[in-house]
């Protein structure tokens, strides 16, 4: 009897350091091979994730799509084929054409997607041509590769300058988009602002109580580069080193939802929708 006590006090606590969290599961990393599907090959994608090679015929495919939005930056669109977005096993086995996504910018990684719509803020792309791309990878963070190369797919997009008028992107006919919009402090309901320097988050973590439907800003500073996650919402964002970012979402959804980063494993904040 003790022992299945013990089993099950210990299945209840999953995700990074026994809370509820979508990241890999305790005692494994994000390279971890745990599935059998396909062939786990020596070689890496340009993060440091070890490829899970597959056979081309029935093997995910995913097109990436990039249109201004209305407001502020672009709506991106990713298509896929033979694939599944699975956000609650993420960190679990590699199921075939099942996981999530990475988005890069010109190499360099600004979010995890777990499905097939993200907004990629105008803030996040300085001025000049630039490319994206998205990587499809398994639940347990190896890349889904098809005959030793990554399963991806690219869109190209060039930023104006601070002050100019609009964006543009491919197809070359899309309009641009209009002047940004006014601060985000003013579009939301209620602003926190958070600064993490020396793994240690200021003020320090508590409960920010919201009536659903309200928005909320997220201004946060990481002495680090980082990336916040919002769990429940599925929603990111890239943390510049010594650089404030902001995340504006409406909280469409009751319950309590911790608000913490990927690499530092920080918990910021949690929300609490009524």
């Amino acid at each position: 009897m003790l022992a299945l006590v013990l089993l099950l006090a210990g299945g209840a606590a999953t995700g990074c350091g026994g809370r509820a969290t979508t990241h890999h599961k305790p005692g494994t990393s994000h390279e971890q091979a745990t599935g059998s599907v396909g062939t786990l090959l020596d070689a890496q994608d340009n993060t440091g994730h070890r490829l899970r090679e597959v056979p081309a015929e029935g093997a995910p495919e995913v097109q990436l799509t990039a249109r201004p939005d209305s407001e502020d930056g672009w709506n991106l669109q990713l298509t896929v084929k033979n694939f599944r977005f699975t956000p609650d096993s993420t960190g679990g086995a590699a199921l075939p054409g099942a996981g999530h996504a990475h988005l890069e910018l010109d190499g360099r990684k600004l979010a995890r997607l777990y499905g097939p719509w993200f907004h990629l803020p105008a803030a996040q792309v300085p001025e000049g041509a630039h490319t994206l791309t998205v990587r499809l990878y398994a639940d347990d963070h190896t890349a889904w590769a098809v005959t030793g190369k990554p399963i991806e797919g690219t869109a190209q997009l060039t930023a104006a300058a601070p002050g100019q008028a609009g964006h543009s992107h491919t197809p070359p006919s899309a309009q641009p988009s209009p002047p940004a919009p006014p601060s985000t402090q003013a579009q939301a309901d209620r602003t926190v602002t958070l600064t993490v320097r020396d793994g240690k988050v200021t003020p320090a973590p508590g409960r920010t109580e919201l009536r659903r439907g309200e928005r909320i800003a997220l201004r946060v500073t990481s002495d680090r580069a980082d990336t916040l996650h919002v769990h429940g919402y599925d929603k990111e964002l890239a943390l510049p080193a010594g650089q404030e970012a902001t995340l504006v979402l409406t909280a469409d959804r009751t319950g309590l939802f911790e608000v913490e980063t990927h690499e530092s494993r920080l918990v910021l904040t949690q929300l609490l929708v009524r």
